[in-house]
């Protein structure tokens, strides 16, 4: 997924904010249900993250046009595990391990095989 970079992503130095790189993330992932023509909210149940590991390796700036990659690592199941990295011209800028729980009627749920699904491009 490509995501600009607009004067509203940045902070006073000029660089994307630390927290913005997380959204654009979020937005990657989400992505991946629109594609097909679903919703990341099916009913009652979702998705929330229970872990995360960023690393942030070189900043982006004002202009700059980003390409999010998700890969699924793991796929349990109640949970699941992803790579997402951020690149800026082919050069990796930004990594983040992120486990998310599947959550059904406000509890942590089985993950059934439509939704796993999803995942797999």
């Amino acid at each position: 997924m490509k995501i600009r970079i607009y004067y509203e992503d940045t902070d006073i130095s000029g660089f994307v904010y630390h927290s913005n790189y997380l959204k654009f993330c979020e937005r990657a992932r989400s992505e991946l249900f629109f594609q097909k023509g679903l919703s990341p909210i099916d009913g009652n149940s979702h998705f929330v993250v229970s872990k995360l590991e960023a690393k942030f390796i070189q900043p982006a700036k004002f202009g700059d046009i980003l390409e999010v990659d998700t890969q699924v690592t793991k796929i349990g199941g109640y949970s699941v595990q992803l790579l997402q990295t951020i690149f800026r011209d082919e050069v990796e800028i930004f990594r983040m391990d992120i486990t998310l729980a599947y959550l059904k009627n406000g509890k942590l749920a089985k993950i059934d095989r439509k939704t796993k699904e999803i995942f797999y491009k």
